[in-house]
């Protein structure tokens, strides 16, 4: 049944996107400094992201995603070093000039930043390839209608995550006065640092 794939790709897009990684970071970050729907957008990003690659297994498309996994290399080295200059960029700005820069690159830089970050990870249709081959997905018994429907449920899925982290920390960053907000721009440009480095190091 159509709900089926539903609910399947709900649990596949949450559990994708639950482990804290670069992307959660940032997402949590951003709820602290710039507010509960810059926090969201960047999780959304992700979640568009993880729906693209989830279509492309979903629906068959090989060539894309062995042209995507060939290109692993250069990627991982996109990705790197755009890890390496937004955990400089967090650990060098101050509390106070968050509002000035959440103006400059609006709620949209969030949405496009966290997008580029998770497309570029070529773990993330390597994960979906697994899976949906794991539940027969993608192939010629598997028909359109059905892994749209379950594309979709990637999306809500995934969504449904980061609308709950950036939910929770908005509540519980209410306690953080401007110093905190200070240790948290150093904590979470060096944890961005070292996933940037980390991607530099897997090539």
């Amino acid at each position: 049944m159509d709900f089926d794939f539903l609910i399947k790709g709900i649990i596949i897009g949450f559990s994708i996107a639950a482990p804290v990684g670069p992307i959660g970071v940032l997402c949590i970050r951003r709820t602290l400094t710039e507010g509960r729907l810059s926090g969201f957008l960047s999780g959304l990003g992700a979640a568009t992201a993880d729906a693209s690659y989830g279509m492309m297994a979903g629906f068959g498309l090989a060539s894309i995603s062995n042209f995507l996994i060939g290109q692993q290399i250069w990627l991982r080295i996109i990705g790197g070093i755009f890890l390496l200059y937004l955990g400089i960029k967090m650990f060098i700005t101050k509390p106070s000039d968050e509002e000035v820069s959440s103006k400059r690159h609006g709620l949209i830089g969030s949405y496009i930043s966290a997008f580029f970050l998770t497309i570029v990870n070529p773990m993330t249709i390597i994960s979906f390839a697994a899976v949906f081959a794991g539940l027969g997905i993608g192939t010629i018994q598997t028909d359109y209608f059905s892994s749209l429907i379950l594309v979709m449920g990637v999306f809500v899925g995934s969504g449904l995550w980061w609308l709950t982290l950036s939910s929770t920390v908005h509540v519980l960053g209410k306690r953080f006065d401007t110093k905190k907000l200070g240790w948290v721009n150093k904590v979470s440009g060096i944890i961005i640092l070292i996933f940037g480095f980390i991607a530099l190091a897997s090539i």
